[in-house]
């Protein structure tokens, strides 16, 4: 049997730059999309569960996993475009576009970066090849390749030394287990505010809201739980996060699958999730905790499903209160249950899952190869 489609394990880059373009909602709706597709792929959601995600083909999400497994996040960024045939080959684009990346002080010159006005210079006179460009035809060629004029960033490299072995448990627990896999996690602050968003309008006359400048309504967090096998997203607003609110969550995990088998809990590192009296409710009732690496959130199956809750809910919304935005979230968690997945697709994987376990010679309450 083929293996099923997935992207290849992200790197911390590569999995917050998703994370940041899901959370925050890119401008570009291709953008959007493709970084969803991945992001469900990296937290272990099949092909036709991130189709209907997205409300794509599911040969689409599987030719935007293989991009990237090939390129990277340039599959974000297709480019559809004809035009003359190239005066540069692709040799030397690749020249240009190296130089272009690297930092002037790596190849001798006196600055810290590039205008296009130097680099055209600098490319006339590198030893050992000389390439003629003038600066609109190198614009669009930089453009072209995904290399635009960008601040320079820093990012979070993750420290924690047991990611690899981390990971690979995660995986291990969606590939073999997702009947029985789950994800927490929270977001928010949550404040009562307008906040901004995108919707259809007439052209030139965009949707308006009021500002505010005294915020006395306090904030929330929304507390979400999400069952992998299932597709069924819920959760609940909270005052703030802490352990107690964490124990509450995992409860009603442990009640969504009440035959007593093991069940398998992914959830970021927060300190408010490893407490004493969290890890001793969990050996006592079989659910083990699956910890995400430090800084590597992006892990977390219930990341890729967090992000159309904030753009369909709080995104372009002006809640008058707390209890306005409370009855929002539920409201669309209901609409999305219903409509996440089609029952017949949900039943076909499950059979398909049994056949698989049966002939790997697995028990359906049987443990995980590597040690809990």
């Amino acid at each position: 049997m083929a293996e099923p489609v997935r992207v290849r394990r992200l790197t911390d880059q590569e999995g917050q730059k998703l994370q940041q373009i899901v959370r925050g909602g890119s401008t570009s709706s291709v953008r959007y999309r493709r970084a969803m597709m991945l992001l469900a792929s990296a937290g272990g959601n099949r092909v036709p569960v991130i189709a209907q995600l997205v409300q794509a083909d599911e040969g689409t999400v599987r030719d935007v996993i293989h991009a990237f497994n090939e390129k990277g996040l340039a599959c974000l960024d297709p480019r559809w475009a004809g035009g003359r045939p190239r005066q540069l080959g692709d040799e030397d684009e690749g020249f240009v576009i190296a130089r272009a990346a690297s930092r002037p002080l790596k190849l001798g010159q006196p600055f810290t970066g590039w205008s296009l006005r130097k680099l055209v210079a600098y490319l006339r006179k590198v030893h050992g090849r000389v390439i003629r460009i003038g600066r609109e035809a190198l614009r669009c060629l930089l453009a072209r390749r995904g290399v635009t004029f960008q601040r320079t960033k820093t990012w979070k490299e993750s420290p924690d030394p047991e990611r690899e072995t981390t990971l690979h448990r995660i995986e291990h627990v969606l590939d073999r287990f997702p009947d029985r896999a789950f994800a927490f996690d929270e977001f928010g602050p949550l404040g009562i505010r307008p906040t901004a968003g995108s919707g259809w309008t007439e052209q030139r006359r965009p949707d308006r809201l009021p500002a505010t400048y005294h915020r006395t309504h306090g904030v929330r967090y929304f507390h979400g739980c999400y069952s992998v096998g299932d597709d069924f997203l819920w959760g609940v607003n909270r005052r703030k996060k802490g352990a107690v609110n964490t124990l509450a969550a995992l409860r009603s995990i442990r009640a969504a699958r009440p035959d007593g088998a093991p069940i398998y809990v992914i959830m970021d590192n927060l300190s408010a999730h490893k407490g004493a009296d969290i890890r001793r409710w969990a050996k006592k009732h079989k659910v083990e905790l699956c910890f995400t690496p430090t800084y590597a959130s992006w892990a977390n199956p219930i990341e890729a499903h967090l992000g159309p809750l904030r753009q369909f809910t709080i995104a372009n919304s002006h809640h008058r209160n707390h209890t306005v935005q409370t009855r929002a979230l539920p409201a669309y968690l209901r609409w999305r249950n219903a409509n996440a997945r089609h029952h017949d697709v949900l039943v076909a994987e499950r059979k398909e899952r049994a056949r698989i376990r049966s002939e790997k010679g697995i028990r359906r309450g049987g443990r995980p190869a590597l040690a809990a």
